[in-house]
C-alpha cells in the first residue's frame, strides 16, 4: 500500500521544452526548404506561361514551325529554322574560339605566370566579366565590324571565291562585317572571362603536392597539366564550359548588334543571319496576335535547347566522375 502511494505521489517527468536553438534550427530548415521550393515554382511558372503563350503558333503551324524558313509578318507565316540554326552556329563558334583561349589563360595564370603579371591579368579578366553585354555589342558594331570587314572578309572572300567547299563556307556575298561568325566572335569574348575565372579557381584549389610530385618524377609542364591538373579539375571545367554555352545561347543585345538580323539561311558563316534572342528583341515590342505567339514559341524552343544543354552537361559530369 505504501509503495502504491509512493508511486502515485511521485512527481511526473518535466515536459520537454524547445530550446531557442531547436526553434531556430526548425525555422532555418523550413526557410531553406521554401527557398528551394521557390526555384521549382518559378521554373514551372515560366514553363507553363511560355507554353501557353506559344501554343497558338504550335497549333497553327505544327512541327512545320520548327522546320520552316519563312518569316512573313504580312501573310502571318512564321518559321523558326533560320533562328535556331543561327543560335546554334553562333554558340558553337563561340565555344570553338573561347574554350581554348580560356583554358590557356587559366593554365598560364596558375602554372606559368610570374607574380607581377598574374595580378593585373586576373583583375582584367574579372573586369571583362562585369562589362554589360550591350557594351560588347556597341564595341563590336563600331570597332570590330569595320576592321573585320576590311581586313578579313574582303581579302578572304577574294582568296576563296570559286573554291568547292571552303569557298561556300567562307565567302561573304556582302562583306559588311556583320554575320554569324562576327556574332560568334563577340560571344567568345563574352564567355572567356567566365570560363577562365572558374577554371583558374579550380586549378588553384588542386593540392600543390600533386604538382610537386609530378615534377619530382621528371614530368614536364605539359604532362603535369595533361595528366594531373585537367583530370582533377575535369568536372569543374565541364561546368564552366556549359555555363559559357548557356550565356552564348541566351545572349541578346550583343548578338543583335552584330549578327545582321537577316531571316535567311546561308552556307557561309560570314553572311548575316539571326538568332532566337535577336529575333525576339527586334520584333517583340511591335508584335501582336499570331506574331506575338510565334515569338513566345521561339522562347519555348530556346528554353528547350538550354534544357538539353543542361542534360548533356549532367551526363558529361557523371561520366567524368565515374572515371
Amino acid at each position: 500500500m505504501t509503495a502504491v502511494t509512493d508511486m502515485t505521489s511521485a512527481p511526473s517527468a518535466p515536459a520537454i521544452r524547445k530550446t531557442p536553438k531547436a526553434t531556430f534550427d526548425f525555422v532555418f530548415r523550413n526557410a531553406s526548404f521554401l527557398a528551394a521550393l521557390l526555384v521549382l515554382v518559378l521554373l514551372a511558372g515560366i514553363m507553363v506561361s511560355m507554353v501557353i503563350g506559344g501554343w497558338p503558333a504550335f497549333r497553327e503551324f505544327g512541327f512545320g514551325f520548327i522546320t520552316s524558313s519563312v518569316w512573313d509578318t504580312q501573310n502571318e507565316q512564321y518559321g523558326a529554322w533560320p533562328a535556331i540554326v543561327g543560335t546554334l552556329a553562333t554558340a558553337m563558334i563561340a565555344l570553338v574560339i573561347g574554350v581554348p583561349l580560356s583554358l590557356g589563360i587559366a593554365i598560364y595564370l596558375t602554372q606559368l605566370a610570374p607574380p607581377w603579371f598574374k595580378g593585373p591579368v586576373s583583375t582584367a579578366i574579372e573586369l571583362l566579366a562585369a562589362v554589360p553585354s550591350i557594351i560588347y555589342g556597341m564595341w563590336g558594331l563600331f570597332v570590330f565590324v569595320p576592321l573585320f570587314a576590311q581586313y578579313v572578309q574582303v581579302p578572304l572572300s577574294n582568296i576563296v571565291e570559286g573554291m568547292p567547299l571552303i569557298g561556300t563556307v567562307l565567302y561573304a556575298r556582302s562583306p559588311s562585317g556583320l554575320g554569324i561568325f562576327t556574332a560568334g566572335m563577340i560571344l567568345a569574348f563574352m564567355i572567356i572571362p567566365f570560363i577562365a575565372s572558374i577554371t583558374r579557381d579550380m586549378l588553384e584549389q588542386i593540392p600543390s603536392v600533386l604538382r610537386e610530385s609530378a615534377y619530382g618524377i621528371g614530368a614536364t609542364t605539359w604532362e603535369v597539366v595533361r595528366h594531373v591538373l585537367v583530370p582533377q579539375a575535369g568536372v569543374a571545367i565541364i561546368g564552366a564550359i556549359m555555363l559559357g554555352l548557356g550565356r552564348a545561347l541566351g545572349e541578346t543585345m550583343a548578338v543583335t548588334f552584330v549578327v545582321g538580323n537577316a531571316n535567311r539561311l546561308s552556307a557561309s558563316i560570314l553572311d548575316p543571319g539571326s538568332t532566337i534572342a535577336s529575333r525576339i528583341a527586334n520584333e517583340f515590342n511591335e508584335a501582336m496576335g499570331l506574331q506575338l505567339n510565334a515569338l513566345i514559341a521561339l522562347g519555348c524552343i530556346l528554353f528547350f535547347v538550354t534544357f538539353i544543354v543542361l542534360v548533356i552537361a549532367r551526363l558529361l559530369v557523371s561520366r567524368v566522375k565515374r572515371y
